[in-house]
């Protein structure tokens, strides 16, 4: 098998000796990295410090062009992305008006439609932060309307789909989640949390074809190469999914253009027995998920919602004097992870307010206690409220805080922190916390609730800046990170995060061979090159899959 010899690059290794970090050239050897360092002449690649050399099948010359490790989006929901970027977009529309319009055009260019869909919504764009039924009908009312929030923790719908969906006065709230009712108890238009999922998204999954998933996915995978990621973590995984993407693997003949390692989503249905089923089917699918493209690697638990609904679980009131309880309580939730963890599967605990956090530590150190010294690399995801000693708490653990730098855009802070309206707004997002206790942080988008570009969430990380409305002044600038450290997280520690950090991640020898190289060297002149930067090849395992 030939060598490739790439020269004449800024090369950001991902290492963390900052000895390595920066490199001018490297070699593949077939899917891996071979050499990384400093080339003296075309076609002689040295290790840094060293008179090592190779011989080149092919010397590519980079021009000077910033080669970056691929970027590993650690939390993503790969067949949502797909069905949401063929949907009405409404995350900048920022005024009720302004998403009438949008789905009064999308009714209009689409007559034919039996539904419309839209995602990407913000509370503090619709008049007291209360969508309503009626809001939507006056535009639409002929036909089901399913609108996402942003987040993808509620679902805002018309007077239609709530015929379609069968719910009523007399529709009772699901576990972990509620109907929103007026004072007459007549539903609003409003699906809180696992409402959302019970109802709208399972309509959704119910009348969705093979072809349209196929459709999605093959959507999705195209974005994130074009983005620069070469491995994505898959939450909220599901038969669908997994079925979507072994139909994908069969059409290229088993193998996908990039990795994908997924955590199966276990709802809470209030009976261990049915959980701990879950639990089972999980470990079946993982055992039998032996592609180094697709594997299920574990399980995903939703403990709480989100602050911007006031359905996160927080240890002291909302600014409103609410607060919510946690979907999955301490004597339903510690069973379900013992059992996984005994399996060895990962365990990744949706958890943004602060009891929620706590919660899900608690259960991993219930499951410590019963099953013993076992290999084990547990996660949080998202953290964007945590209690102070929390960081430390999971440094001793070894457990990992999986954030996204994107869900603090300052563009979309302010109904956040109105939400909480007390001190606990000047530690949103504290990842430099993390780091200093020597936390594994792995950075993700969780795409669509956020946009998916890796560079875009870059930019964030590394000034606090809006990167969906620049020129929006910084939210905590404090916390903003140095881009090195940014990049590292969402490549190296993100790839770490799942247990590949021995293998891709870098670049650096005997890694997998997965990199990007930029149209610009974001790590030089202002910041906002970050939003103007276009990744212009995509690698994977030594194989170009975009540019």
């Amino acid at each position: 098998m030939s060598v490739t010899a790439y020269v004449n690059g800024r090369v950001f290794t991902g290492e963390t000796d900052p000895a390595r970090a920066w490199a001018d050239s490297f070699t593949v050897d077939g899917d891996v990295f071979g050499q990384v360092g400093q080339v003296g002449q075309v076609g002689r690649v040295g290790d840094v410090g060293d008179e090592a050399t190779v011989d080149a099948g092919e010397v590519v010359d980079l021009g000077g062009r910033l080669v970056l490790p691929g970027f590993t989006d650690a939390h993503t929901h790969l067949l949502h992305l797909g069905a949401a970027l063929g949907q009405v977009g409404l995350t900048d529309a920022r005024s009720l008006d302004e998403i009438q319009s949008r789905l009064a055009t999308s009714r209009a260019a689409d007559p034919e439609a039996p539904a419309l869909r839209g995602r990407g919504w913000l509370f503090d764009s619709i008049p007291g932060g209360r969508p309503t039924a009626a809001m939507i009908d006056a535009v639409i009312a002929d036909v089901p309307v399913y609108l996402d929030a942003n987040d993808l923790h509620s679902t805002w719908v018309n007077s239609a789909a709530l015929v379609e969906l069968g719910i009523t006065r007399d529709t009772p709230d699901p576990i972990g989640g509620s109907i929103g009712r007026d004072e007459h108890g007549e539903p609003t238009g409003m699906l809180w949390e696992t409402a959302a999922v019970q109802y709208a998204w399972a309509q959704r999954e119910a009348s969705a074809t093979d072809a349209e998933r196929d459709a999605d996915i093959e959507r999705a995978i195209s974005t994130y190469l074009e983005a620069g990621v070469t491995g994505i973590v898959d939450m909220a995984f599901d038969e669908f999914g997994l079925a979507a993407l072994q139909r994908a693997a069969e059409r290229r003949g088993g193998r996908l253009p990039l990795r994908i390692a997924a955590h199966w989503l276990i709802n809470n249905t209030g009976d261990d027995a049915q959980n701990l089923a879950q639990v089972d089917r999980a470990i079946e699918v993982a055992r039998a998920s032996s592609s180094p493209w697709l594997r299920i690697v574990g399980i995903k638990l939703i403990l709480d919602g989100v602050i911007d609904a006031c359905t996160a679980a927080m240890r002291h009131p909302y600014a409103d004097g609410s607060n919510a309880a946690p979907i999955w309580p301490a004597e339903q939730l510690f069973p379900v992870v013992v059992a996984a963890d005994a399996a060895g599967l990962q365990i990744a605990q949706h958890a943004i307010g602060d009891a929620a956090s706590a919660l899900a530590l608690d259960a991993i150190e219930h499951a410590i206690a019963r099953n013993g010294d076992l290999s084990r690399r547990h996660r949080i995801e998202h953290l964007e409220y945590a209690a102070p000693g929390t960081a430390e708490r999971m440094a001793r653990l070894g457990v990992t805080a999986s954030m996204q730098p994107v869900h603090s855009d300052p563009a979309i802070f302010a109904n956040w922190a109105a939400m909480l309206g007390d001190e606990r707004v000047e530690r949103a997002f504290p990842w430099p916390e993390y780091e200093q206790a020597g936390t594994l942080l792995a950075f993700s988008t969780d795409a669509p609730t956020a946009p998916h570009e890796a560079l875009a969430n870059m930019y964030v990380a590394s000034t606090r800046a809006s990167a969906l409305a620049p020129g929006v002044a910084a939210t905590h600038p404090q916390y903003a990170l140095p881009l090195a450290s940014a990049i590292g997280h969402a490549t190296r520690d993100a790839a770490a995060s799942v247990g590949d950090g021995a293998w891709r991640g870098r670049i650096a020898p005997g890694c997998a061979a997965d990199f990007v190289v930029l149209d610009t060297d974001v790590f030089a002149g202002s910041p906002e090159a970050l939003l103007s930067a276009r990744v212009m090849q995509t690698f994977v395992s030594g194989e170009r899959r975009h540019g």
